[in-house]
């Protein structure tokens, strides 16, 4: 068979002879050698003459070690005699080396190697093919850092951890030294400040990673360094330019203002840097400082790119720390304000309380004074974490203290908190992004304890059930109706009412103190069954025993709160009960049973004012009333006078004209008294008032 060549001619099979195949071996772009059994060079080709490494000296005959200076002989020996000695071909096996004329910058070739036979099949030498594959082999080593980078840089919103991560990924990859420093308003969570051309920038250093031990004396994690203007760090810090060094002249000097730097850099036999600025949005965050003392070669225009990119990635990631910071420190604050800082002090019970914060969460709770010597007790978590979680709570926390001072039920108050729920998702209709948001889901635990009748009204939100430890040691979990979380409306909230012994424990808490245990809730209400129930221990003593047990100080999951309230009784000489006729003659007869009590509770001097109270609030029951009026007078930290009827009419207080003959009963009791109100049973209602603090 033969060829047709492009001018007509015919190409026949025996013209391809020993010249043609001459004229392939010495065109080929492609570096080939030809090695004998002894592994001398026999033969090579023009461009295995001319390519980077060989030098140009007759190399026929000459060993291997002559024929590739700068690289791992042994290694491409080990090659060779393996291909000699088995057959098998080595196909674009990479090495590394420093060739001649180029011994600062390191190269990378590819090596393909099999072995020739003759016609009987006898080996007769080993055939090489070397091709420079140095830019090929770079672009893939930036690619892979860019990959481990992304993958690796940024796994957390703190701004020292993502320091590290970088560190972790550019040494020794990219950088034999590399220094991290960053404003130290970046680490408070502060929008950092402008950088001016003409002042020296203070710097803290939050990393520094090296292939040297011995340098890691030359630096400490978390000081300061003066970067002066007019250097290249100087300058980086006001511009946002990455600065490239190529060579450092050993035999120069870094700029004069900045000489102990200068120092450091020549003694550790640095010969290339890049400087490259921490900025993200156009603000300055820091400076992140590359070096190499090896003999990798000096960095060039690629490894710039390269060291900005990866710097711009950890930038970004810095700056959403430090927004988060900020964030999470202004609603640590809020939420710190929005929760008591010392809890009510009330005879009906004794209370502790402990907090574990993993952040800026929205659990809280509240002791609650409530008329007729009853207290409230609250624990409620909100949904999410931030600004609009600590600002929900707050909200929640004000509105059911502010429905305890009207005096609802237990489920009706969770009623009036799951609308206001309602209400604040409303606010900010159609927002998908959870910060810009408030919280549309909140659980809660309310209870109301009367120290008198020992009653203890209780209802839940979607809450976790209270724990009632006995005065004789055992712990119960109170199955009380769960309700729907705050928010989700669906089924009413019910109420269900207990009679506790004196002494008994009521244990509120949330969530977080069970989250994440071991064998999930059931097993940690067991925990907490436990550590609850030592009769001997006191509430205080209780209470960090659970702390430590099921939330340890280092909380990295959500907020954790526990409110332990050992009831009190609120004895018969503290309380005394008249049940009085519809009769406005019974007027005197109450101011005098009122006063014989006081002077037996040895209050004589409350004896006016309360009873202008008794004589005002029994005249309005008799006048807006029917049947039995009852009066009670309770001595507690403070008078109660509770006068009750089978009325559902609430009084209102008005001001009176000059002129009018009624309407100024309701006045005098408010200008007599501290506060009162009324609540409603399910007899009718109770108007009361507390005449003076802190007489028990």
């Amino acid at each position: 068979m033969g060829a047709i060549l492009p001018n007509g001619d015919e190409w026949r099979d025996r013209d391809i002879d020993q010249a043609a195949l001459a004229m392939v071996f010495s065109q080929s772009p492609v570096g080939l050698y030809v090695f004998s059994l002894d592994l001398r060079l026999v033969r090579y080709n023009t461009a295995g003459h001319e390519m980077r490494g060989v030098p140009s000296a007759e190399l026929l005959g000459r060993p291997l070690p002559e024929i590739v200076p700068g690289f791992d002989v042994s290694e491409i020996e080990g090659i060779l005699t393996r291909v000699r000695d088995t057959g098998e071909p080595v196909f674009e096996r990479e090495i590394r080396g420093c060739p001649l004329g180029d011994p600062d910058t390191e190269h990378v070739q590819s090596i393909s190697a099999f072995r020739l036979h003759d016609t009987a099949g006898r080996p007769l030498a080993v055939a090489v093919s070397l091709i420079d594959v140095t830019d090929r082999f770079r672009a893939r080593a930036r690619l892979n850092l860019m990959h481990e980078a992304n993958a690796r840089v940024g796994t957390t919103l703190d701004v020292s951890r993502t320091a590290e991560e970088l560190a972790d990924v550019v040494v020794p990859a990219l950088a034999d030294v590399v220094a991290i420093d960053v404003l130290d308003s970046v680490l408070k969570g502060e929008a950092p400040s402008l950088v001016s051309g003409s002042e020296d920038v203070h710097l803290r250093r939050l990393a520094f990673h090296t292939v040297r031990e011995t340098d890691r004396s030359l630096t400490r994690i978390g000081e300061v360094g003066r970067f002066p203007a007019g250097t290249a760090h100087g300058q980086s810090l006001v511009d946002l330019r990455p600065r490239l060094i190529r060579r450092f002249d050993c035999d120069g000097r870094w700029p004069a203002d900045d000489p102990a730097r200068a120092e450091l850099i020549h003694a550790g036999g640095i010969h290339s840097a890049m400087v490259v600025p921490l900025a993200a949005r156009g603000v300055v965050l820091g400076l992140v400082s590359f070096y190499r003392w090896r003999g990798e070669g000096s960095y060039d225009d690629d490894d710039l790119a390269l060291a900005a990119g990866l710097v711009d990635r950890a930038a970004v990631c810095m700056e959403n720390g430090r927004r988060y910071l900020r964030e999470h420190t202004i609603a640590s604050v809020l939420q710190r304000s929005l929760l008591p800082s010392n809890l009510a002090h009330t005879s009906g019970v004794e209370v502790v309380h402990g907090h574990r914060s993993a952040g800026a969460g929205g659990d809280w709770f509240d002791v609650i004074p409530m008329s007729g010597a009853r207290v409230g007790l609250v624990v409620g978590e909100v949904a999410g974490r931030g600004i609009y979680a600590a600002a929900a709570m707050g909200r929640l926390r004000t509105a059911i203290r502010t429905l305890a001072a009207l005096d609802l039920a237990p489920d009706e108050t969770l009623a009036r908190l799951d609308d206001l729920v309602f209400d604040l998702a409303d606010e900010h209709p159609g927002s998908t992004d959870m910060f810009e948001r408030p919280p549309t889901r909140a659980t809660c635990t309310y209870a109301v304890y009367d120290p008198i009748s020992r009653h203890c009204r209780l209802a839940r939100a979607g809450h976790l059930p209270p724990v009632l430890v006995h005065p004789g040691g055992g712990a119960d979990i109170l199955r009380l109706p769960a309700g729907p979380p705050l928010g989700e409306g669906g089924l009413p909230f019910e109420c269900t009412e207990l009679e506790l012994p004196e002494g008994s424990v009521l244990a509120l808490y949330t969530e977080g103190l069970l989250e994440g245990k071991p064998g999930g809730v059931d097993s940690a209400l067991k925990q907490l069954q436990r550590a609850l129930t030592p009769a001997d221990r006191s509430l205080k003593e209780r209470c960090d025993v659970v702390l430590r047990t099921l939330a340890p100080p280092v909380c990295s999951g959500d907020d954790a709160v526990l409110l332990l309230a050992r009831t009190r009784t609120l004895t018969a000489d503290h309380v005394a009960t008249w049940t009085l006729p519809c009769d406005p003659a019974i007027v005197a007869a109450a101011r005098t049973m009122t006063a014989r009590q006081l002077a037996a509770w040895d209050l004589d001097h409350l004896t006016f004012s309360t009873e202008l109270v008794v004589s005002e609030l029994v005249t309005n029951a008799i006048r807006y009333a029917s049947g039995p009026i009852g009066l009670r007078l309770i001595r507690d930290r403070t008078l109660s006078c509770e006068v009750s009827d089978h009325s559902s009419t609430a009084p209102h207080l008005r001001h009176a004209r000059t002129m009018d003959e009624r309407g100024r009963g309701l006045f005098l009791v408010a200008q007599t008294t501290q506060r009162w109100g009324t609540r409603y049973t399910g007899q009718g209602k109770v108007v009361w008032a507390e005449i003076a603090e802190a007489v028990a």
